[in-house]
């Protein structure tokens, strides 16, 4: 067994979006070749209603699978074929939209005005850029949870993970996605294929990541004592971005932690995007925007 090292641990920035929501944006400005199949991550957390509740109006998209999973609050949504519906907390919307869509997502807070979710944008592999666009809408209760002797509990949103299958199905990408909780001080190990790429996001508490109880390196004439340092400190809004290895260690800081672990396997595809459109090529994001511009966006 190898432990997946630290690449990178980076903070969610402040990020304004839709038509005026205050967010942080975990990943999802410029390259997100480390993270394929995955381009962004949006953490919207919020207790300040006028913050948020502008939400995001009519707006398209082409190429991905948008996956929004709501903790506190509601999200109201609608769009061009005529679905509309409420997701609530625990719940996950998970949208291809393919070919083209387009709809509206209007955030709402909980009795004490409180807002929060992700959105995670999976890319589509150029074979399926253009399928019919479908959503999976899926209930709180839905999503199993599978629970280890020492406390800690994993929510399967998507994939297979400690005999627990979630209810999501036939995503391209083939993701994992789980919700980790990881009672305080305890050290876990969870598996991830070494064919996946694969991050973790903070939501709750702290921790380390990484081989965390091992012994810290000796400093070598190649290495340098500089580079020498015990694993980081990953807490609240951390991204943790791991590079190749069979399993993820967590050793859990005093409070616990809770954290997103998402992996999936690299489509390693060109990436021609802008906006909420997600292509392969520019000649394909073109045509996009002018069927927008021409009325034709939608088949």
């Amino acid at each position: 067994m190898s432990i997946r090292p630290i690449k990178r641990l980076i903070k969610s920035k402040p990020t304004l979006e839709g038509a005026g929501v205050h967010l942080r944006r975990a990943f999802g400005f410029g390259n997100t070749s480390d993270f394929d199949p995955f381009l962004l991550l949006d953490d919207f957390r919020n207790d300040v209603p006028a913050d948020y509740l502008a939400g995001f109006p009519w707006h398209p998209h082409r190429g991905i699978e948008t996956i929004t999973y709501v903790l506190a609050g509601t999200v109201d949504h609608g769009d061009s074929m005529g679905h509309a519906g409420t997701i609530a907390a625990g719940d996950v919307q998970w949208m291809t939209a393919g070919r083209g869509i387009i709809h509206q997502e209007m955030p709402k807070g909980d009795q004490s005005g409180r807002m929060h979710g992700f959105q995670l944008w999976a890319n589509l592999p150029s074979s399926l850029k253009m399928t019919a666009p479908r959503y999976q809408e899926v209930k709180s209760a839905e999503i199993p949870a599978a629970i280890d002797d020492d406390g800690t509990q994993v929510r399967v949103v998507c994939g297979s993970f400690w005999g627990k299958k979630g209810p999501v199905t036939g995503v391209a990408a083939d993701p994992i996605y789980l919700d980790v909780t990881v009672p305080p001080g305890q050290r876990k190990t969870l598996k991830v294929d070494t064919s996946r790429h694969a991050f973790a996001y903070v939501f709750a508490g702290d921790a380390k990541f990484g081989n965390a109880s091992g012994p810290l390196a000796v400093p070598t004439e190649s290495v340098g004592w500089l580079d020498t340092a015990p694993p980081p400190d990953a807490d609240n809004r951390s991204l943790v971005l791991f590079d190749s290895g069979d399993e993820v260690a967590v050793q859990a800081g005093e409070d616990g932690v809770r954290f997103l672990l998402v992996s999936g396997k690299p489509l390693e595809e060109p990436v021609a995007w802008y906006g909420p459109i997600v292509m392969n090529t520019q000649d394909e994001l073109r045509e996009a925007f002018a069927e927008l511009r021409e009325g034709t966006f939608l088949k």
